[in-house]
């Protein structure tokens, strides 16, 4: 009988950095050792294992057949031991959530849950969205993460619908629309709506990009992105009318106004990821909390993209 193989964590961490990372010099970076180090870890996780995991092209590292075999291991490896290491220090420690953008509406949804339950620390983080959402729930660096899900993610992962935001219009005070309570979304047809946050893969770039192609309106992501106070600024001077969300804190603006679209209300589908061997006392709390509150997609009133419709069509069980 072959004696079980104790393999060093050190080295399948390193292995995990180097294949989302792909440089050696990042994952280098990223886990605070020397290139040198991350180098001779993975030559002594190769040879415990008696395969070769990479193999180096222009690009960086890519992973062997065999590495691809056992990257998912060494994945819930390390989430393992990071998880159990939390737990031991402390199962007080800060629930870490990101949120994207702490001027999204998901910042009051925590707000409201940090006022339902007492002695209770949350950390907010913020992101590139979806993009950034399955390393660090896998590296337990992130708890829980609200963003719009779309594809098919990993079953190490669970999301449930958190909440519906009505998108908004913004426009000069000047504009032919800017005296209107609400404005149907055929009145936009033939419009070109100015969105330079749009980043490209992004999950809100893609909703916003299905929203104009229904609604045949030109969404122009056109930049360079100066942050929210260039952006109502420019829309306050009637270069351009854009779109946000109805709980969105944008600076005030003193010729800046947002209306309601209606006859369909576009919502933007926001979820709650975590992963599933993610046991900290507060997610649970922080996961009910969500599914009380989470009100259903009408589709006789609203708006959502096909792909979004099934998940948010009725509230969790």
């Amino acid at each position: 009988m072959q004696a079980p193989l104790d393999l060093d964590l050190g080295a399948v961490r390193a292995f995990v950095a180097l294949t989302e990372d792909r440089y050696f010099s990042e994952a280098a970076t990223r886990l605070g050792v020397s290139q040198q180090a991350i180098s001779k870890r993975i030559a002594k996780l190769e040879s415990d294992l008696g395969a070769r995991l990479f193999f180096r092209t222009r690009a960086g590292a890519d992973l062997t057949e065999e590495g691809r075999a056992f990257l998912h291991h060494a994945r819930s490896l390390v989430g393992l031991a990071d998880q159990a290491v939390d737990l031991l220090r402390s199962r007080r420690r800060a629930l870490r959530v990101d949120v994207l953008d702490t001027r999204l509406r998901t910042v009051d949804l925590l707000q409201a849950f940090h006022q339902t339950v007492e002695d209770v620390d949350i950390e907010i983080l913020t992101s590139n969205g979806l993009r950034s959402a399955h390393g660090t729930l896998t590296r337990g660096s992130v708890d829980a993460f609200f963003c719009r899900v779309r594809g098919t993610q990993n079953e190490e992962l669970r999301h449930i619908p958190a909440y519906l935001e009505p998108v908004h219009l913004l426009v000069s005070r000047d504009h032919p629309l800017a005296s209107r309570q609400h404005i149907e979304m055929e009145r936009l047809s033939g419009s070109t709506v100015w969105m330079p946050g749009n980043a490209p893969g992004s999950e809100w770039a893609d909703f916003y990009s299905l929203l104009g192609s229904t609604f045949d309106i030109r969404i122009d992501t056109s930049g360079p992105d100066f942050g929210w106070e260039h952006f109502v600024e420019r829309i306050g001077a009637g270069e351009h009318i854009g779109f946000g969300g109805e709980g969105l804190r944008l600076p005030w603006h003193p010729r800046t106004v947002q209306i309601p679209l209606v006859d369909p209300a576009p919502v933007y589908p926001c979820s709650l990821l975590h992963h599933r061997q993610n046991h900290h006392p507060v997610l649970a709390l922080l996961t009910r909390f969500i599914e009380s509150n989470f009100r259903p997609f009408d589709p006789a009133r609203q708006w959502l993209p096909a792909p979004d419709r099934a998940a948010f069509a009725v509230a969790p069980t």
